[in-house]
């Protein structure tokens, strides 16, 4: 079954913009917070355990 780049493109593109006028400006705030805070938190993980496997192998 091959699918085309149009319709694929076309059923995207309408859920964006079907979805667009539904989110409050305190639902995209408060998601920029959160992926912000995980970002952070996975990178200060990341560099805790690269010490931890350093430390360890010595």
């Amino acid at each position: 079954m091959q699918s085309s780049n149009p319709a694929i493109i076309g059923t995207a593109g309408g859920t964006f913009l079907s979805i667009i006028p539904n989110l409050n400006s305190e639902d995209v705030v408060k998601t920029i917070i959160l992926a912000t805070l995980g970002a952070i938190v996975s990178f200060t993980i990341s560099i805790f355990l690269k010490f931890l496997i350093r430390k360890h192998k010595k």
